[in-house]
């Protein structure tokens, strides 16, 4: 039986992996089958392409930092809450906004890393550049 310590310890590591930009840490702390969702419910699978995702977007928001506020766990489900904050690369312009994570925790690798956010914010933000 797994558990809720070590769910929301491995929860925290792929964050701390997520606030070092590390694109292969990220991936080292991922399931084989790994699933991220998005803000908007846009699922990314597959290694390859999730790297990629991760490298794009910190090339986009090079200090990209999640605060984690707090979080609460059971059984192989951990939650958090907290902010979500970067600068976009190009503009220079700052955002910061309420989010939330879903995470599940699989054999010690996170098999499912969810976001829950309003990412109105930074959509106008990309939007602005265009």
């Amino acid at each position: 039986m797994v558990r809720s310590t070590e769910v929301t310890a491995v929860m925290q590591k792929f964050v701390a992996q997520i606030n070092a930009h590390d694109p292969f840490g990220i991936m080292s702390l991922c399931t084989v089958d790994h699933v991220f969702i998005d803000s908007l419910g846009s699922r990314v699978s597959g290694r390859e392409r999730l790297q990629q995702a991760w490298t794009g977007y910190f090339a986009l928001f090079p200090n990209y930092h999640i605060e984690l506020e707090s979080a609460a766990s059971q059984g192989t489900l951990a939650l958090a809450c907290g902010f979500a904050s970067a600068t976009h690369k190009a503009s220079q312009k700052s955002w910061r906004i309420p989010a939330a994570w879903r995470t599940i925790v699989r054999d010690g690798q996170v098999s499912e890393w969810q976001v829950y956010a309003d990412n109105k914010p930074v959509y106008k933000l990309l939007s602005e550049e265009a």
